[in-house]
């Protein structure tokens, strides 16, 4: 089965089929000199937009930063102050298992979930860290660069789940949100994109809040600054995203960043005008489609839905976005990625404790739970994987930078983080290796995250055989590992 820039999936039979309409509109477009390169765009258009109960999907919960392993899903009680933490464990529903305190509605639901304590890599790199962990694969890339995305980079898990699974609408099959990962100096953070596949592959970004500046957390109700400077603003927006889609799929900017959803519709009516007579490729022939669908515009207006679902999800960033996520599975997206917090969000080498029980743990305690929730009760939650994780985890002891913080936080450590992972075939209420008695290393099921990325494609439905085609025909396997047996 081709897909975009000559990718293509090995080991597949599959032939498009169009129904009638779809086959007029076939002719229509030749005979209108538009090219047969239009047929996949108007495959997509002719495409069921009901979600099939059965699709699988996956949502990957990125907390850019990293997750203190000891003071969330592993905490180590017995351990000396200096390794312990301020928090206290709290038991979950499940027998002998045991999480942070702050993070109640969780363990009220760890019959929906399970964590994998023992997933290791070898950098303590922000950049590289995020390299690994977002696209699956431990060594550096060739001509590797820390502060920008090269050519030669891995593709992402989203550009691989967006080529390599199957459409099943107009949309494309992966996509990212709320923003790209930018450090606050405007470096581009690397990992998060085609890669080697070509930019073509790029994932969709919806831009909902894209970056612009230190301001980190769940705003507006939970924004805060790491460094707590004075002076320095908490509240970032949150608004209609802009279509944005990859290289190769977009006007410019689809008309530009859309500060009102009503404004769909004027562009909508635009297109429909235009469509026909001007010479569009086969990627921006289907772009003409996501703004005809008003499922879309219901999938993206989280801002403006019912005060009941509000309230449950939160009305702050890590909500909203979640709450897209969850919409967009349902509309027919394959992979959603939430980057739940900007660039370093999770960061904290300092004022650990405040910002962690005041500022990330409520609204991602809420957001996480409002999600498993609505796609257990929907049903959909057996075939939605959820995992989250960040690009490494943090030191076992606890450490000061007084010139940057009023109190102790940990650093960075890629020996050793806990992965969440929920529905998708997973079962439930399990903890999946362990670590040693002070959370640095792992103790016994070490897993890589070649391991995790084995587990997000078999989740897919994507076959260990499987590979996508570079320019010459090199195929490139994606499975790197085995998917984490314990989880099923």
């Amino acid at each position: 089965m081709l897909h975009q820039s000559g990718t293509r999936a090995i080991g597949s039979g599959i032939h498009p089929r169009f129904d009638r309409r779809t086959a007029l509109q076939a002719g229509a477009i030749g005979l209108l000199g538009l090219g047969s390169n239009h047929l996949a765009a108007l495959h997509s258009l002719g495409a069921n937009t009901n979600r099939n109960p059965s699709a699988r999907a996956v949502i990957y919960i990125f907390l850019s930063g990293g997750l203190s392993q000891h003071d969330s899903f592993d905490m180590k009680p017995d351990a000396a102050d200096q390794i312990r933490g301020e928090f206290s464990p709290v038991s979950t529903s499940t027998p002998g298992l045991q999480i942070c305190e702050h993070l109640p509605q969780l363990a009220k639901r760890s019959h929906l979930w399970s964590i994998c304590r023992s997933l290791t890599h070898n950098t303590n790199d922000h950049s590289l860290g995020h390299n690994i962990m977002l696209t699956g694969q431990t060594p550096a890339p060739p001509g590797f660069n820390g502060s920008k995305p090269m050519p030669g980079d891995w593709p992402s898990l989203a550009s691989v789940a967006g080529a390599l699974t199957p459409p099943r609408n107009n949309l494309p099959p992966a996509a990212v949100l709320p923003e790209r990962l930018v450090h606050y100096s405007g470096r581009v953070i690397p990992g998060q994109f085609g890669g080697q596949m070509g930019a073509i592959h790029d994932p969709w970004f919806i831009e909902a809040s894209p970056f612009d500046g230190k301001i980190y957390g769940a705003y507006p109700e939970y924004g805060f600054d790491h460094e707590e400077r004075p002076g320095t603003p908490t509240v970032r927006e949150f608004q209609a995203p802009s279509l944005t889609l990859p290289q190769g799929v977009s006007f410019d900017r689809l008309g530009g960043r859309l500060g009102l959803l009503n404004r769909l519709d004027e562009q909508r009516r635009d297109l429909e005008r235009t469509a026909a007579a001007e010479n569009f490729d086969r990627y921006r022939q289907g772009a003409v489609s996501l703004l005809t669908d008003p499922k879309i515009k219901a999938a993206l207006d989280v801002v403006n839905t019912d005060p009941k679902t509000l309230d449950r999800y939160g009305r702050n960033t890590f909500g909203w976005s979640l709450l897209m996520a969850r919409r967009l599975v349902e509309t027919g997206v394959n992979l959603v990625q939430v980057n739940l917090g900007n660039n370093e969000t999770w960061d904290t080498h300092g004022n650990s404790y405040p910002h962690l029980k005041d500022k990330l743990f409520p609204p991602a305690d809420k957001s996480i739970s409002a999600l498993l929730d609505d796609l257990h009760e929907s049903g959909m939650l057996e075939n939605t994987l959820i995992v989250m994780a960040g690009e490494f985890g943090r030191t076992p002891r606890l450490s000061l930078l007084p010139q940057f913080y009023k109190t102790a936080g940990r650093d960075h450590w890629g020996a050793l983080q806990t992965v969440f992972f929920a529905g998708g075939g997973t079962r439930g209420g399990r903890a999946v290796g362990s670590s040693d008695k002070i959370g640095a290393y792992p103790e016994t099921d070490p897993q890589k995250p070649e391991n995790m990325a084995a587990t997000i494609y078999h989740c897919l439905g994507l076959p260990e055989t499987i590979a996508w085609h570079d320019e010459t025909g090199r195929p490139h396997h994606i499975y790197q590992g085995d998917p984490i047996a314990g989880l099923f």
